[in-house]
């Protein structure tokens, strides 16, 4: 059958037939498409809200390796430490431990990773509490007894392999695991120490 509109004095022609729909297949399968695609969106927010909480784990790690590196140099720099001193133990007349140590603060010497740490008392991180002041009563203390610190120093070769006498490489391994996920990550702060300030 033919229909003729009028539309501003001109005729236009069309054919009129039944309206259609989407069909009740078409509709489920749209949802599924649709419903499939909202899954590994929340599976993406899932991953974002993972990494946001390790991310201030990452940062506490960095800090606390950077820690250790700076008492050691600071003690280098001020003459609290001799040069044969830079070392493990085991290693001439070194200081530094050896092996995961738990993160306690530095002992009677100021220096991060010596035998005198064992007696400290174990570091922690303090957060502004409830009214988002740091310094105030309501402060968070949180320990860090998921973190181990490992300092390790090592002789630097020559090209020709002989050791260089002044200089020697220190590596800051920080493991800690994440609370959420139950892996174990590690850090490594590598740098290098010289007999002169």
């Amino acid at each position: 059958m033919e229909a003729t509109i009028e539309i501003g004095g001109a005729r236009a022609r069309g054919i009129k037939g039944r309206q259609r729909g989407f069909t009740m297949i078409e509709v489920v399968i749209s949802m599924a498409v649709l419903t499939i695609g909202l899954v590994s969106l929340l599976g993406v927010f899932g991953i974002a809200m993972a990494a946001t909480q390790t991310s201030q784990l990452d940062m506490t790690a960095k800090q606390l390796a950077n820690e250790a590196l700076e008492s050691i140099v600071t003690a280098r720099n001020t003459s609290q430490l001799q040069w044969d001193q830079v070392q493990n133990i085991g290693s001439g007349t070194g200081i530094f431990l050896t092996g995961l140590q738990p993160i306690n603060l530095p002992g009677v010497d100021g220096i991060v990773g010596t035998t005198d740490d064992a007696t400290a008392a174990a570091q922690t991180l303090t957060e502004p509490g409830p009214d988002g002041i740091y310094g105030t009563s309501d402060d968070i203390r949180l320990p860090l007894s998921n973190f181990q610190r490992q300092v390790t120093i090592s002789a630097v070769l020559d090209v020709n392999g002989n050791t260089v006498s002044t200089l020697r490489a220190i590596n800051v391994t920080i493991q800690y695991t994440t609370p959420r996920l139950g892996t174990s990550k590690t850090y490594v702060l590598s740098s290098f120490i010289s007999q002169f300030r």
